[in-house]
C-alpha cells in the first residue's frame, strides 16, 4: 500500500504560480510512476501529468503543456507539480496518484491516489 498526501493548493490570481507537493509513504517510492490528476466541479477526473519511476520521462496533458512541470525527489518520497501561468480553467481539486508500473500515462494504470488539494484560480 502507498499513502499519498498532497499540499500546496490555495486561491491564486490568474497568471500566478503554485507548486503542489505530494508525499508518499513507504520505502519503494522510487519504483512507482507518479501522476497528477484534477477534477473540476461537475466534471470528470482528468490526467494532468506523470513522471516515470526514474524521473527520466515526463508526460503532460495538452491543456497544461508548457505551463506545468512535474518533478520528483525520490530521496524525499515527494512528487511536485509546478504550475505557472494559471488560468481560471485550472480550478479543480488536484490529486496525486501512484502506479506500480515504472511508466504510466492513463488513469487505469494508477493504483493509489491521495485525497486531493483544492486549487482555485480567480480571474
Amino acid at each position: 500500500q502507498v499513502q499519498l498526501v498532497e499540499s500546496g493548493g490555495r486561491l491564486v490570481q490568474a497568471g500566478g504560480s503554485l507548486r503542489l507537493s505530494c508525499v508518499a509513504s513507504g520505502r519503494t517510492f522510487g519504483n512507482y510512476a507518479m501522476g497528477w490528476f484534477r477534477q473540476a466541479p461537475g466534471k470528470e477526473r482528468n490526467f494532468v501529468a506523470s513522471i516515470s519511476a526514474s524521473g527520466s520521462s515526463t508526460y503532460y496533458a495538452n491543456s497544461v503543456k508548457g505551463r506545468f512541470t512535474i518533478s520528483r525527489d525520490n530521496a524525499k518520497n515527494t512528487v511536485y507539480l509546478q504550475m505557472n501561468s494559471l488560468e481560471p480553467e485550472d480550478t479543480a481539486v488536484y490529486d496525486c496518484a501512484a502506479s506500480r508500473f515504472p511508466v504510466a500515462t492513463v488513469t487505469p494504470a494508477f493504483h493509489f491516489r491521495g485525497q486531493g488539494t483544492q486549487v482555485t484560480v480567480s480571474s
